[in-house]
């Protein structure tokens, strides 16, 4: 179920690097982009077009050089480190396309991860929470299991069940199936929906395959730091 009132809004963000100096590259211009509540976006461009970069900045991972960044409603622009961090660790999941898996742990701590970052401990009933979201994801035989024994394809779905633990409203995924065969590609994104239907989790999931975006429900293009296209393909169920 899609919301009316958005999880993202940027008024007017840009980034710049190397401000003041010879060599000072503009690499976004003046963003403007609502995402809301439930909503499963896809971010599309060619490389260089920014889309990492705008992605870091919705992640709080980067700030902004100009504009303005609404999260959840909340203004994070001004928001100190601190704050930033608190406010990802509660608002925000990531999937990335390389996983980012810890390999001395099992598949079970690190989706347990971002809670004991979050909490500084990890309850009874987060670890059960925990143990039940690796079994949605098909991993309840290889909660034991090191990265080391996963296949790609296995850890990317740790890493899944890892962004969903702490029940962020929204998902951030970076090119979560780019290094995926066809068929665990399928699977990972068929996942992704899944969870975006069953709990109105917001997705905003930069790919260069077509073929997934197209089964977005909207479809968001950068080039050369500018907003070209944004198309709902469907209305969500």
């Amino acid at each position: 179920m899609i919301g009316a009132a958005p999880i993202i809004e940027l008024k007017g963000v840009g980034k710049v690097y190397g401000t003041g100096t010879p060599v000072a590259n503009t690499v976004l211009h003046g963003i403007d982009l609502r995402v809301r509540h439930g909503e499963f976006a896809a971010l599309i461009g060619p490389s260089g077009s920014g889309k990492s970069t705008l992605l870091n900045i919705i992640g709080l991972l980067e700030r902004a050089s100009s504009g303005e960044y609404l999260l959840d409603g909340r203004p994070v622009s001004a928001l100190e480190d601190a704050q930033l961090t608190r406010h990802r660790s509660r608002s925000i999941g990531f999937v990335f396309q390389f996983h980012h898996l810890l390999p001395a742990f099992t598949a079970l701590e690190n989706v347990t991860l971002p809670i004991l970052i979050r909490d500084g401990v990890v309850s009874a009933q987060e670890r059960a929470r925990a143990r039940a979201l690796l079994a949605q994801v098909g991993l309840s035989d290889a909660i034991d299991r090191r990265p080391g024994q996963l296949s790609g394809g296995m850890q990317q779905r740790v890493a899944i069940a890892r962004a969903l633990a702490a029940n962020a409203p929204l998902v951030l995924a970076d090119e979560p199936t780019g290094n995926l065969d066809t068929r665990s590609s399928d699977d990972v994104f068929a996942l992704l929906r899944r969870f975006n239907h069953e709990r109105g989790t917001a997705f905003l999931v930069v790919t260069h395959d077509s073929r997934l975006a197209a089964r977005c429900d909207r479809v968001i293009e950068l080039t050369d730091g500018r907003v070209i296209r944004d198309q709902q393909i469907r209305v969500p169920a």
